[in-house]
């Protein structure tokens, strides 16, 4: 789609991080409890810094706040805080549990929203609530001192919502120009009666001076009561400009004193602003000027009534900074609702347009600066002594230097980019930002990211474990769709990410096929618990697992490359090569998964018509672990649609793959109607014949097996009665669950025995819509299964969606269907609360309440794509 207006203007400025992306909400929204700033010796990394050491340490890698912004290195941070009055602390940060606190894993304890984003951030809005009671830090720990079986105790379950006694506090930001920033700040109160607030702007520098010697430690200095400068060597001098209230400065360094009990290296530590405003310390700076800066301002607001703090963060001098500042303001609100208006078509239902606009705000929120140098968090920086380590996690890496800003799966639970989380993000950033979108995909392939073997790094925690290989996937969908929406392929986008995915190929290849089989061993493939047993850490006596799901995985690297190959003969023929080898090796693969060792066993399961995977034991039997899970629908991925003309035009590669059929007919046997095209011209590249997908698609689409009445279940209902055991050296069983996990596998974080995920059903629509291509409306199917209602395969993703959809939907209560338990009906009843969006991480398979994390507008973002592209396969 070609966008016009102001902010599609912004967004085609070539190297926009000098320019209108500079700045953005690209602050964390939790820095404490992770990885980076983990100094233990034994890597605890959830307790070392925790919430409430997290007011007193000064980060060596990142900062955090509520609604922040800062500038693409995260050199200068702005963002508020509050004060009910009563809370111990300031809410400078969002609390949350720790995954040792939690029932269920990490989960953050708190009410807010990504309400709008622009794609450049010239205007953002964010809501917080804030309760007018002491905010239950105590109560939330305790009350998750809970079983697995049980759901997690959330906020409002603290009664701390009741009769309305809480603040909304909403947070805009407006960019007058690249490095004109304006901040408006609305707090309302909600309740019945009158009460305190206290609002703290606050403006900081990350602490880079202490890690890096060749940088001086910049400064706050008060220059009026109402103008603060900051001057720093690494972005020169920033003026902040405020209306009313008191400045209190600090520094941004560690009070050790409180954290370690030894002398602070400098007066006037971290902790200061907060130790001056709830006990009157005198523990801020009488000088006025520090690297740290807060606004203090006062309100007693009546019920009802509202408040505004405005400030104004300017790289030149703003002699009247009010004047133009609502102006402003009003303008970026009508250019971002223009630039909704022309993404998302006014034919789309209003209710679903609204929800595609929060996914893809949520996602633009998402957004964070991520910094990590591996080699210097494991052996210090110049000059730094070595850090005391006995687990040197990641040691392997030590190539990886990240700084950058990057998509996050969430912002608290998830504040570090995940490989295969973030190719799905990109799916959806292309309808809004193509540019973002390529760059993302081709920042992890650079060489300070990929390892030099090939690998992709999955994520902070363990950049070793594996992810399905879904990064080809993404490049392919961005490119095409971005070649639809301008009418150029953007070739030199898809050459560089070709030639790194080759690599990344080879690593599979090498890593993941050790016997040379063509069959693949991933390991947990970021679906932690779908197997019976930690496929990472399988019992002893089995030699290996041949994976349906990693194989299937492989077969749709393999045709993404194909495709992508193809693409790229049109303007290089010699690409033609690589189109033959990849149509080759997708061959291979087809064959291997029908035909495994000397026993000729089969990965698919003729008896049952489904996929599993198959373990080898030393004693070299087989056995099929009969799993009905979504390791047996990913074979369906594997799919993709060529047109004839394509192969006409490029004729080496079709005498190639002519030569190859010839001398090898039993492979081309395997897939479906390689030499017959369709009536449009059409050739199907798919692992499954229509038997084989008709088989499949009758337990997908069964209401008593995976079908749910919002979406696809990981793992059939079947198993609720008949749970799968496995026995070897012990009983593994595997039972049906609808939401979260009660399993203690990967540390109790982990929830794939049957909730319903946004990316996975994303991609079997997508295939689906794929083989509607080719099969078109001779082929249709039962939808439900046994229930005599025959649809084609673009109605049957079509009637997917719907069903995804209803999620997002207020239901017969007026509840949207993933708040569908809440206890105060706040959701439903509360004109305050009932309009705003969450995306959580997963849902569950049989009532759709929202599970995991709650703002998960990462890959659940696909919400938005599945809205667009239904009412597109409708025009």
């Amino acid at each position: 789609m070609i966008q016009k207006g102001a902010e599609a203007e912004r967004l085609a400025v070539p190297d926009t991080y000098k320019y209108w992306k500079k700045w953005g909400p690209y602050l964390a929204e939790r820095q404490w409890g992770t990885v980076r700033e983990d100094y233990s010796e034994h890597g605890t990394a959830w307790e070392f810094v925790d919430h409430e050491k997290a007011r007193s340490n000064a980060y060596r890698w990142g900062e955090e706040g509520i609604a922040g912004f800062c500038d693409s290195r995260e050199i200068l941070c702005l963002a508020p805080a509050f004060w009910n009055g009563k809370d111990a602390i300031l809410k400078e940060r969002l609390f949350g549990l720790t995954n040792n606190q939690g029932n269920h894993g990490e989960d953050v304890k708190e009410l807010y929203f990504h309400q709008v984003s622009s794609p450049t951030h010239s205007y953002c809005k964010y809501l917080y609530k804030y309760p007018q009671n002491e905010f239950p830090y105590t109560d939330l720990v305790s009350g998750n001192q809970r079983g697995r079986d049980q759901f997690e105790y959330e906020l409002l379950d603290t009664g701390s919502f009741k009769n309305k006694a809480y603040f909304d506090c909403f947070i805009e930001y407006a960019k007058a120009d690249v490095d004109d920033i304006l901040m408006q700040i609305t707090v309302v109160n909600r309740g019945e009666k009158a009460a305190e607030i206290h609002v703290l702007p606050h403006l900081w520098f990350r602490n880079f001076w202490k890690h890096n010697k060749r940088h001086a430690r910049p400064n706050m200095t008060s220059i009026s009561s109402t103008v603060v400068q900051s001057r720093s060597t690494r972005n020169g001098r920033y003026f902040l400009y405020h209306e009313d209230g008191e400045q209190l400065f600090c520094e941004n360094e560690t009070n050790n004193k409180r954290i370690y009990n030894y002398p602070n290296e400098v007066d006037y530590v971290k902790d200061g602003i907060n130790d001056h405003v709830i006990d009157g310390k005198p523990t801020v700076n009488p000088e006025k000027n520090g690297s740290k800066f807060a606004i203090w301002q006062r309100f007693k607001l009546k019920a009802g009534e509202e408040r505004i703090v405005k400030v104004r963060l300017s790289k030149n001098k703003v002699e009247q900074p009010w004047a133009d500042f609502d102006a402003v303001f009003h303008q970026r609100i009508t250019e971002c609702e223009q630039f909704y208006n022309e993404t998302i078509k006014s034919d789309i239902p209003e209710t679903h347009q609204a929800i595609a606009k929060s996914a893809f705000s949520g996602l633009l929120w998402t957004k964070q600066f991520y910094y990590n140098d591996v080699f210097k968090w494991l052996f210090g920086g110049p000059g730094e002594p070595t850090p005391t380590r006995a687990n040197m996690r990641n040691n392997n890496w030590q190539h990886l230097t990240n700084r950058h800003v990057i998509s996050m799966p969430d912002k608290w639970e998830y504040p570090w980019y995940a490989a295969w989380d973030l190719a799905f993000h990109m799916a959806s950033f292309v309808e809004i930002d193509p540019f973002f979108a390529k760059e993302q995909l081709l920042l992890v392939l650079q060489e300070s990211y990929m390892h030099p073997n090939g690998q992709i790094p999955a994520y902070e925690w363990n950049f070793s474990d594996v992810n399905p290989p879904v990064h080809s996937w993404a490049v392919w969908s961005v490119y095409e769709k971005d070649k639809n929406y301008t009418g150029n392929g953007d070739i030199p986008f898809l050459e560089k990410a070709f030639q790194k995915l080759l690599i990344n190929f080879t690593w599979w290849v090498n890593q993941k096929d050790k016997s040379g089989t063509d069959l693949f061993e991933g390991g947990f493939l970021g679906l932690d618990n779908i197997g019976v047993f930690d496929r990472n850490h399988m019992p002893p006596g089995i030699k290996r697992m041949q994976q349906a799901d990693a194989t299937s995985w492989m077969a749709m690297f393999t045709l993404n490359m194909l495709r992508m190959s193809l693409e790229l003969s049109k303007t290089n023929k010699i690409y033609e090569e690589s189109a033959a080898k990849f149509f080759r090796h997708f061959l291979n693969i087809a064959w291997a998964m029908h035909h495994i060792g000397k026993k000729d066993i089969s990965l698919w399961d003729d008896e049952d018509n489904f996929y599993y995977d198959v373990v080898e034991m030393a004693t070299g039997a087989t056995d099929r672990l009969r799993v009905r899970s979504l390791v047996g629908v990913i074979p369906m991925f594997a799919v993709e649609i060529i047109h004839k003309d394509l192969f006409e035009e490029l004729k080496k590669f079709r005498i190639r793959a002519n030569e190859i059929i010839r001398t090898r007919p039993d492979l081309a046997s395997l897939i479906s109607n390689l030499d017959n095209a369709n009536t449009e011209g059409n050739y199907l590249f798919s692992i499954m014949r229509g038997f084989r997908l008709e088989h499949l698609l009758k337990r997908l689409l069964d209401e008593d097996e995976f079908l749910s009445d919002y979406g696809i279940r990981s793992l059939s209902k079947y198993h609720e009665k008949h749970p799968f055991v496995f026995e070897h050296h012990g009983s593994h069983q595997i039972q049906y669950e609808p939401g979260e996990s009660r399993s203690n596998m990967f540390g109790g974080n982990s929830n794939w025995r049957g909730p319903i995920w946004l990316p996975i059903n994303y991609m079997i629509i997508q295939s689906l819509r794929k083989y509607y291509t080719f099969y078109g409306d001779a082929y249709t199917y039962e939808f439900p299964t046994d229930s005599g209602h025959k649809l084609n395969l673009k109605d049957i993703a079509n009637q997917l969606t719907k069903r995804l959809i209803k999620l997002f939907e207020a239901n017969a209560d007026g509840k949207f269907q993933y708040h569908a338990d809440d206890p105060d009906h706040m959701f439903s009843k509360d004109e305050h609360f009932k309009n705003l969006h969450l995306f959580y991480e997963f849902f569950d398979g049989d009532t759709g309440k929202g599970l995991g994390a709650s703002h998960q507008t990462g890959w659940t973002a696909l919400i938005a794509n599945l809205i667009m592209e239904m009412e597109d396969s409708n025009t």
